[in-house]
């Protein structure tokens, strides 16, 4: 386990954030917020993917007032992403949200700040400060020749201050960019500067593909500094892939015990099974596994029980049959077009003790 930076705790809803509370996944619908029935279901998706905290955009009046309609039929807290308008975090407070993301310095001068702080203190809800670097303002573009960050840093510390001056201190802060080095720069900056609990990710991050790659290097990154109290994945298209991934990034850094782990070896001149196809049958099917286990499919049988013994159960094939094998331990020879399934009578049985 990571040494991690102790924070100072808020909470949002039943979730503890900062203060060595475990490492929290959030995500964002993509579905209009006034439209209940499609928001509920995703969030619901979200919540059975694993989505411990679920943010989503309120960028009007009907959005905000039909917010308490998603909060009563969800478990997650939710979070209102509001943009400019004091009114809308307001409202957002009225409606039962778990917490505000929002910039002090854009939603309309000192005075709504004050009305924003005073309701988010009356019920207890943190407000995230998030700073992207497409958002920057020009004095900083000017002053750093762009966005670096150094800016990033100094422009979340810039709406820190608003709040800070209103005695508001419940506060989480968030600063990313598409370009992982310089968020890595940010957080590290912003780490050594303030002990409020930050909000990692790496933002704009792309596709299925390369934006996997970049959030798994940013965030894994950060999170092996001991950088981090909560991560998102920001991906273009579903946001359940989204947590996934998320969920992954946190398992394979030994943060987060959750649902099932696949240990595949990958294919050399030895392998005489189709492990490709195998290991992606296995893959599939433990996506509904909800329980931690690990499981291991290995494409020789000479090595395979000993590479994998810390599994709990596995299988690994030659020349058209494969072993069943728990812990290391060889239980019995199968066909190779017996593997899969008998591989989940043992999960099954795993799973009912």
């Amino acid at each position: 386990m990571f040494e991690r930076k102790i924070t100072r705790q808020i909470q949002v809803g039943k979730i503890k954030i900062g203060g060595g509370a475990a490492v929290s996944v959030q995500s964002m619908t993509n579905t209009k917020t006034n439209d209940t029935k499609s928001t509920v279901e995703q969030i619901l998706k979200l919540q059975d993917a694993g989505c411990d905290i679920v943010r989503v955009a309120v960028p009007d009046m009907d959005s905000a007032k039909n917010l308490n309609e998603i909060i009563s039929a969800v478990d997650v807290p939710i979070i209102a992403d509001i943009h400019f308008d004091y009114k809308l975090a307001l409202e957002s407070i009225r409606q039962g949200v778990s917490a505000l993301r929002l910039n002090p310095g854009n939603i309309g001068g000192a005075a709504h700040v004050r009305e924003v702080v005073s309701a988010a203190k009356e019920k207890n809800i943190p407000i995230r400060i998030g700073v992207n670097a497409g958002s920057l303002s020009r004095k900083l573009l000017q002053k750093y020749g762009g966005p670096t960050a150094e800016a990033l840093v100094e422009s979340a510390l810039e709406h820190v201050k608003i709040l800070e001056e209103e005695n508001f201190f419940d506060i989480k802060i968030s600063l990313k960019a598409h370009d992982v080095p310089m968020t890595l720069a940010a957080y590290r900056l912003m780490s050594e500067k303030v002990n409020y609990p930050l909000h990692v990710g790496i933002t704009e991050a792309g596709t299925q593909n390369t934006g996997v790659i970049k959030s798994a290097v940013g965030i894994g990154a950060l999170l092996a500094e001991g950088i981090g109290d909560t991560i998102r994945v920001s991906l273009t298209g579903d946001p359940v892939y989204e947590v996934k991934v998320a969920n992954e990034i946190l398992k394979s850094l030994g943060l987060k015990n959750f649902g099932a782990t696949l240990i595949a070896c990958p294919t050399c001149g030895r392998t005489t099974i189709n492990l490709p196809e195998i290991a992606e049958q296995v893959e599939k099917k433990l996506s509904d596994v909800k329980k931690n286990i690990t499981v291991a499919v290995m494409g020789c049988i000479v090595n395979g029980p000993g590479e994998a013994r810390s599994a709990d159960v596995g299988i690994a094939g030659s020349n058209g049959e494969g072993i069943i094998f728990r812990k290391g331990e060889i239980i019995r020879r199968v066909p190779e077009e017996k593997l899969v399934e008998e591989l989940f009578k043992e999960i099954d049985e795993i799973i009912l003790k």
